[in-house]
This record gives C-alpha cells, sequence and structure tokens, in this order.
C-alpha cells in the first residue's frame, strides 16, 4: 500500500546538514503561560542546545481562517515576535519569521492537497471542534477544512525532522508524516517523517480549571501582565479546591487546579508544605492562591524587563523577524525546487 514505509524512497538527511526543528504559533496577540509552558520554553530550550537549525514561525495565514479585525493583524503579528523575545527567544540561535512572508508555504501546501485524503481530514479532532464553534450562518470555510495540510506544509517546506508541540497537534503531525509517507513513495525521498518533541507540559489549563489556556476563553494569564494584575487574576478568579467548601474543610491537591500551577512555579522543597497545607486545611485556598501569584510574578519579572527594553526599539523586532524570512524563504525555494524537479514540473521560467 501507498502509505507503508518503503526503504527504498525513504529520506536521509544530507551530511552536511545540520537536523531542523521547526514550530508555529498564531498571532492572537500577548502570549499567555499556556502559550509558554506549553511551547515556547520547549523553544527557547532547544534552540540554546544549539544542536538544530530551529525556526519558529509566527502563522498568520492559519489566523485568517476565523474572522479578524483586519487593523490589528500586523498589531498582532508584533506583540506576538516581542512576546517570544521577550520570555527568551535567542534570535541569534534560531530563526524568527512571519508565515505569509514565505509563499512556499503555500504553494507546498496546493501540492499536498493532491496527496491528503478528504475523508482523513474530515476526522481531524480540531476540525470538530473549531467546526463545531462557527456559527451556522457563516458557514465552515474551506481554509478550515484544509488547515493540516498547510500545517504539513509549514513543517515539511524545511524538511524538519522534529516538531517541539503540545499535545493536541500530535493527530496533525501524524497527517504530515502520512503525507512525507506517500509523496516519498510516489516521487521519490524527497522529506522526512517528522517526529513530535513533547513538552513535559503538555496542556496547561486556564484560571477556571475546565479549558485549557485561552485568550478567547477569558481563562488566561499573560506572561507580560503587571504584578497586580498577575495576582488579581489568582486570587479572585482561580479554581478553588471543589474539596474546600469551608475553610475547616480539607482539601485534596490531586485534583485542585491551583496545586497543579504550583508544579511549575513553586520550589521543589515547598511543594510538600503546600499539599499539607491543603489536606490540613492549615490555611485557605486564598493565601494558597497568593503564593502562587508571588511565585509566577517572580518569574515573570524578568520578561517585563525585556519587553520594556525591546519595545523601546521596534525596529529591532521587525529586523529579526525579517531576515528571519529571507533565512527561511532560501530553504523553502531549495525545496520546492526539489520536490518540482521530483515531480516532473517545470521550474520558474
Amino acid at each position: 500500500m501507498e502509505e507503508q514505509h518503503n526503504n527504498v524512497n525513504k529520506w536521509e538527511r544530507p551530511a552536511d546538514m545540520k537536523p531542523r526543528i521547526f514550530s508555529a504559533m498564531q498571532p492572537t496577540g500577548a502570549l499567555h503561560l499556556g502559550n509558554y509552558l506549553g511551547a515556547l520554553k520547549n523553544w527557547v530550550d532547544l534552540a540554546n542546545t544549539e544542536k538544530y537549525d530551529a525556526l519558529y514561525a509566527i502563522v498568520d495565514y492559519h489566523a485568517i481562517t476565523i474572522p479578524y479585525e483586519i487593523k490589528e493583524m500586523r498589531e498582532r503579528v508584533f506583540e506576538m515576535a516581542l512576546g517570544m523575545l521577550a520570555t527568551g527567544l535567542p534570535p541569534e540561535k534560531c530563526h524568527l519569521f512571519i508565515q505569509s512572508q514565505v509563499p512556499e508555504h503555500t504553494e507546498l501546501c496546493w501540492i499536498f492537497s493532491s496527496l491528503a485524503m478528504m475523508g482523513r481530514l474530515e476526522n481531524m479532532t480540531q476540525f470538530k471542534e473549531k467546526s463545531a464553534r462557527v456559527d451556522a450562518k457563516d458557514g465552515i470555510n474551506a481554509g478550515l477544512f484544509t488547515y493540516p495540510i498547510l500545517q504539513a506544509a509549514d513543517i515539511l517546506v524545511y524538511r524538519a525532522e522534529n516538531v517541539p508541540v503540545g499535545e493536541d497537534q500530535s493527530q496533525h503531525l501524524e497527517l504530515s508524516r502520512e503525507i512525507a509517507r506517500r509523496f516519498n513513495n510516489r516521487f521519490g525521498a524527497t522529506f522526512p517523517e517528522p517526529q513530535t518533541l513533547l513538552t513535559t507540559s503538555r496542556r496547561i489549563m486556564g484560571l477556571d480549571g475546565e479549558n485549557k489556556m485561552s485568550k478567547s476563553l477569558g481563562n488566561q494569564v499573560g506572561v507580560l501582565d503587571d504584578a497586580e494584575t498577575v495576582t488579581q487574576k489568582f486570587t479572585r478568579q482561580a479554581a478553588s479546591d471543589p474539596a474546600r467548601q469551608r475553610l475547616k474543610d480539607p482539601g485534596n491537591p490531586d485534583i485542585c487546579y491551583v496545586y497543579s500551577m504550583h508544579k511549575f512555579f513553586t520550589p521543589e522543597e515547598r511543594l510538600e508544605g503546600v499539599a499539607s497545607e491543603c489536606r490540613n486545611a492549615e490555611r485557605g485556598c486564598f493565601h494558597c492562591k497568593k503564593e502562587l501569584a508571588d511565585n509566577v510574578n517572580a518569574m515573570l519579572e524578568s520578561f517585563r524587563q525585556k519587553e520594556a527594553e525591546l519595545r523601546a526599539h521596534p525596529d529591532y523586532i521587525w529586523d529579526v523577524l525579517r531576515d528571519g524570512g529571507v533565512y527561511a524563504r532560501k530553504l523553502a525555494q531549495e525545496t520546492l525546487e526539489v520536490v518540482k524537479d521530483n515531480m516532473g514540473l517545470l521550474p520558474p521560467s
């Protein structure tokens, strides 16, 4: 069968090519703790190892599959880039760029659309979830349906071997592997089958304790929020331990949202004390939330300082994005040349 591995047509990285990783975020504006813990922290760590040729994109083409304010898009891109750099992404060790400035993404997407099966796309979990939220009068646009094909092109146009993403993207990455395999088996060894690099913080819940942290749900804490805002969000909005209806009721850290967040921000030696105080009702939820907020603010302070420095020099941010785009497009053009040659298509005149 076409989908089976064929060792003859299995891509192998050239000896002079550094292993590549690719990942991306939609330009939703300000970054929140879910973005940072679930993805960006891992991006920073991977870039700093200098083991990879790391490419990270702000995927504005993906963002247009749902209604948006036209005048806000460029600002959203800028704020996303600002947040990424402020939280530690090192532009000297990776390449940050804007998806729409590398048109080879969409060109490869069209080629891949002849290899992706409609039935497979219909069964994508995120398509079902997103289409269920679409206003009936607007209908479901084709971009929302073919979103995973563009995502496959995003990755494979750089022949990236690894993709640091959250667990919710695993199904999309499996489709990318299927498309790469089909292309290789039909046209010759051209693409790797990219593998997932999951973070230990795979799914970060929002303040409601029930849904993934999301700006659209209003349950987020921004990585660049000021200290007072962070404190108020945790003390006033964070879901309390459901076992603690009264101050004297013992709690259960295993099911408590606040304690789950303590695991990311509270020193290891203090965690057991927080859990014990909860189980024994030695202090109320408010004080537990306040301690969490203090620890979060301690971590975010360096981000706020870096953000202030970067915001004073906006041209620097646009320069980083431009330079990243130039590098990314060079790689993407090289890939498209190989793709077209392998398919029997003519090169640009």
